[in-house]
C-alpha cells in the first residue's frame, strides 16, 4: 500500500510539476519573442493560462496531502482534543460532499463544451479538454479526504512534515 501511495503522490507531483514547468517555459519564450526578436506569439499566453490552471487544479490535491491549504483556526486552537477530533470529522465529510458536488458539476460542464464544439479563440483547442481539469482535480481531492478521514476514523495523527509517505 505505501508503495501504491508513493506511486501517487510522484504522479501528482510530476504532473502539477511539468504543467507549471511548461507554463513558465511557455512565458520565457513568449519574452523572447517579443522583446528580442519583435515577433510576439499570441497563441503563448492562451496555452500558458490553461497550463497554469492546469498545475495549479492539481496542486490542491497536494496542498492537502502536507496541510498547506487556507484554514482558520483560531477557535479550533482553544478545543479539547475531543472537539477537535469532531469538528476534523465533519468538516472532511463536509468536504467529500463538496468534490462530488465538484466533481459532477465539473463533468457536467465537460459535457456539456464538448457537446457545444466549443474551441478556444487562439488556438482551437477544444474546451472540454481545458475544463477536463475540473472533474480531474474534484477526483484527486476526494481521494485525498477520503484519506484524510480513514485516518481520522483511526485516530491516525497525520504526518505533514515527511513529504516522501
Amino acid at each position: 500500500m505505501k508503495g501504491l501511495k508513493r506511486i501517487w503522490n510522484f504522479i501528482e507531483e510530476l504532473s502539477a510539476g511539468t504543467f507549471f514547468f511548461a507554463g513558465i517555459s511557455l512565458i520565457f519564450y513568449g519574452v523572447i519573442m517579443r522583446y528580442i526578436f519583435n515577433e510576439p506569439k499570441a497563441w503563448v499566453e492562451e496555452i500558458v493560462r490553461y497550463l497554469i490552471i492546469w498545475g495549479s487544479f492539481i496542486g490542491f490535491a497536494i496542498a492537502l496531502r502536507y496541510n498547506h491549504h487556507i484554514q482558520v483556526d483560531i477557535l479550533y486552537d482553544k478545543l479539547s482534543k475531543g472537539a477537535k477530533r469532531i469538528v476534523d470529522l465533519f468538516a472532511t465529510i463536509v468536504c467529500i460532499l463538496f468534490c462530488f458536488a465538484f466533481t459532477y458539476y465539473g463533468l457536467i460542464l465537460v459535457e456539456a463544451r464538448y457537446s457545444s464544439g466549443m474551441v478556444s479563440l487562439d488556438v482551437g483547442i477544444p474546451m472540454w479538454i481545458v475544463y477536463l481539469i475540473l472533474p480531474i482535480s474534484g477526483i484527486l481531492f476526494l481521494f485525498r479526504f477520503i484519506e484524510r478521514f480513514v485516518n481520522q476514523l483511526r485516530g491516525q495523527e497525520e504526518n505533514y512534515d515527511n513529504p516522501i509517505t
